[in-house]
């Protein structure tokens, strides 16, 4: 069976992607792990002593006993505990490695290790754990998501390689029944060959997605300055549209989104998107993050 693996520390955010994670394990056939990790290097860790440390860690396995065997009982989805000491971006990816996850959904948000530096410091994990991760990551920003998946976005830029990104929208969309939309966004800087290829692009990924029985459709949009004017227009033009539950994106290659999405802007651009984001590392990235 197919584990998902799910970062959780009470959090809403945390709750609200062990939600999705549950409609995602339905309709893969999957299993979840729930994964708390302590950070002892954490701030609020240095207040307590030892013994007061392990005191709280058993509270906390018994809590999270608890809310998976309730989510499990309501869900039907098999569900396991992990909680583990170290820290947490590094356990994160350690574990999805060791047992295999097919996908990794966390929260935008929370997930760190200290209180006070929340603010300065948020998103920070989710980032680390996206550039790093074998498998996919699945960040869920937001209040409210659909109980599945109608429509796939695909954004498209000419610098990436996009086999495997296509291979994930094709399989998901398959599972879900849902539809993709193919879009990139054309800058007024950019020269007509750049333009035309990223044109031919989404063509070409069009035909790719019909001929596999998905229904496909594809736009272009016009913005008037750079890459970061690119990434807005796209993550309007989807919250805009209502029929997006899902955005696929391939990290460390498309220049006009990662560029963007792994500088200092990396936490803003999650969070601005109140729509689920999948974030695939290239197998040649993925095989370089693991030392093969």
């Amino acid at each position: 069976m197919n584990n998902i693996l799910v970062p959780y520390d009470f959090d809403p955010q945390t709750d609200l992607a062990f939600d999705q994670a549950i409609h995602l394990a339905r309709h893969t056939k999957s299993s979840i792990i729930l994964l708390y990790v302590h950070e002892q290097q954490g701030f609020l860790s240095s207040l307590f002593s030892q013994e007061q440390n392990e005191e709280m860690l058993e509270k906390i396995s018994d809590q999270m006993d608890a809310v998976a065997a309730n989510m499990s009982f309501k869900s039907g989805v098999d569900i396991s505990v992990r909680l583990e000491i170290g820290r947490i971006y590094s356990v994160i990816v350690d574990v999805a490695r060791e047992t295999g996850a097919e996908f990794i959904v966390m929260g935008t948000r929370s997930l760190e290790s200290s209180v006070r530096d929340s603010n300065r410091m948020a998103g920070a994990n989710t980032s680390r754990v996206i550039r790093s991760a074998h498998c996919p990551v699945i960040t869920i920003g937001g209040r409210m998501h659909y109980d599945g998946c109608r429509t796939i976005m695909l954004p498209i830029d000419h610098h990436a390689e996009t086999g495997q990104k296509v291979k994930w929208a094709i399989k998901l969309a398959g599972i879900y029944g849902a539809h993709v939309r193919v879009v990139a966004a054309l800058s007024q800087e950019q020269k007509d060959r750049s333009r035309e290829k990223i044109r031919r692009q989404v063509e070409n990924v069009h035909d790719q997605i019909k001929n596999a029985g998905i229904i496909c459709e594809t736009e272009v949009l016009e913005v008037q300055a750079g890459e970061k004017d690119i990434v807005s227009a796209l993550l309007d033009y989807a919250n805009g549209k209502g029929d997006i539950d899902l955005i696929i994106i391939m990290t460390q290659q498309e220049s006009a989104i990662v560029e963007f999405f792994v500088d200092s802007s990396a936490q803003e651009f999650i969070r601005r998107s109140d729509i689920p984001v999948m974030s695939v590392v290239p197998k040649e990235t993925a095989a370089k993050l693991s030392g093969e």
